[in-house]
């Protein structure tokens, strides 16, 4: 469980903060120098060095929206002026690839930063280039809610790549490009003309991962402990029943794979972030108090069990289920150990988890609230120091201890080892980055991060 006993302010991570945007304008350099988007996007670093691993085209948006976050925080227009040039020159694919489930990555951490950058007036763009951002957003959206099962009348799931009855955690976070898309007035145009809400099929989908992926301890199953995550679920297409749980890169159906949980975590608050600023009129998708709860109720289940499941450090390991933990003893009631003979842990789901434990401590307001953001301060702290800030100037890697695919054993062994360590991936140290950046903004008192546009206060 995470230790919580000492209290951590925003305004304490400051000198963590100076040193960490240092390494991160090197780490970025470094990329750009070394490695070779002809090969495809980097994806995770092998003896510190990024290299590609073929799936799906995933992670280039955290590339290139890396230097966009490296110039927010710090103003260096050479990080703007990288991240800008990438967007424009190599993002294209990305807005119209209709195989994957991952247009909230790739393209609001470029468009969308580029777009909210404009309008915070960090800089100045011709109306071209305004448009060509908001048209990318609105493509990407539609495609993306083009990916649909319906489960009923009113009901369906943005499906994955694995196909049509194929629910992923991971989407939650990706729901974000549709409530975006939304923003800007667009809608999907469907067969013979209907106009399909992108908030709506957001919603919808946030519906179904909450009723299906995320478990609250009320018995559907003998595993069923409130918060626990199943990465997928499995529908049967020709009705649109529920199957079962499932996974792609956890342990078991009936385990949690940690970074899953985190996406669930992030992906329903900032979702709820987006209803609660919104001023649409949500009485066709259920009416804006009915939403909130029910995108609040999943994130609280995921945050409890995500601090009560994790070492008290708050890095956990790959999965909450995995088979060697039982040979660690009390794993929980110390700090994580990356370089154990029997597990990795993950410190990129560390990442995603405590920005969705900030977020969702200032949402609520309440001691609930505080409690939440206090853990995800002790998270973040944790990352900001050794073992897992990386300042070795010969490591690509900004955040150590990721791990990609590990029951597919992608992720690299080091000599010596038995499990992975010591390797970065390109979304841990993106969303390292962005709760970086998140913090600092509180700290300067300056408008709150959001993915959405306008202004938002809490």
């Amino acid at each position: 469980m995470i230790d919580l006993s000492a209290r951590i302010r925003p305004f304490d991570l400051r000198p963590k903060i100076r040193r960490f945007w240092e390494l991160s304008a090197a780490k970025i350099r470094a990329v750009e120098r070394d490695f070779d988007v002809a090969r495809g996007a980097p994806v995770f670093t092998i003896d510190g060095r990024y290299t590609t691993r073929g799936w799906t085209e995933w992670t280039q948006g955290f590339q290139f929206g890396s230097a966009l976050l490296q110039f927010d925080g710090t103003g260096d227009d050479a990080f703007l002026d990288l991240g800008r040039r990438k967007t424009i020159e190599q993002m294209a694919p990305h807005v119209t690839h209709a195989g994957v489930h991952d247009h909230g990555f790739n393209n609001v951490s470029t468009f969308g930063t580029l777009l909210r950058l404009l309008e915070d007036g960090r800089f100045e763009a011709g109306e071209w280039e305004r448009r060509y951002y908001e048209m990318a957003l609105k493509s990407s959206g539609a495609i993306q809610a083009l990916r649909w099962t319906a489960t009923g009348p009113d009901d369906g799931y943005i499906y994955s790549f694995n196909g049509p009855h194929s629910l992923f955690a991971d989407t939650m976070r990706t729901l974000r490009v549709l409530a975006l898309a939304h923003q800007l007035g667009h809608v999907l145009a469907g067969e013979n003309d209907e106009r399909i809400s992108l908030l709506g099929r957001a919603i919808r989908h946030a519906r179904t991962t909450a009723r299906y992926a995320v478990f609250y301890g009320d018995g559907r199953d003998g595993y069923d402990v409130r918060g626990r995550v199943a990465h997928e679920s499995i529908f049967n297409v020709n009705d649109g029943t529920y199957r079962c749980a499932g996974t792609q890169q956890g342990y078991s159906p009936f385990s949690t794979w940690t970074r899953g949980l985190a996406w669930v975590l992030l992906g329903f608050t900032e979702l709820a972030e987006f209803i609660e600023a919104t001023e649409d009129e949500l009485a066709e998708h259920g009416g804006r108090g009915t939403i909130k709860s029910l995108l609040l109720a999943a994130a609280a289940a995921a945050a409890d069990f995500y601090i009560d499941h994790t070492p008290v450090c708050g890095v956990p390991y790959w999965d909450t289920g995995a088979p060697g933990l039982h040979l660690m003893g009390d794993y929980l009631d110390r700090p994580a150990d990356p370089y154990n003979p029997h597990e990795p842990v993950d410190s990129s789901a560390a990442a995603i988890a405590a920005q969705g434990l900030l977020r969702l401590g200032r949402l609520l307001g309440n001691a609930d609230g505080r409690q939440y953001e206090q853990a995800g301060l002790h998270v973040l702290d944790t990352l900001l120091s050794p073992p897992y800030l990386s300042d070795d100037e010969r490591h690509h890697g900004l955040l150590l201890h990721a791990v990609y695919h590990w029951p597919n054993r992608w992720d690299h062994v080091p000599e010596g080892h038995e499990v992975a360590c010591g390797e970065s991936t390109m979304w841990g140290d993106y969303h390292v980055r962005e709760a970086v950046l998140y913090v600092q903004r509180l700290i300067r008192g300056e408008r709150y991060l959001t993915f959405f546009l306008g202004p938002y206060r809490n």
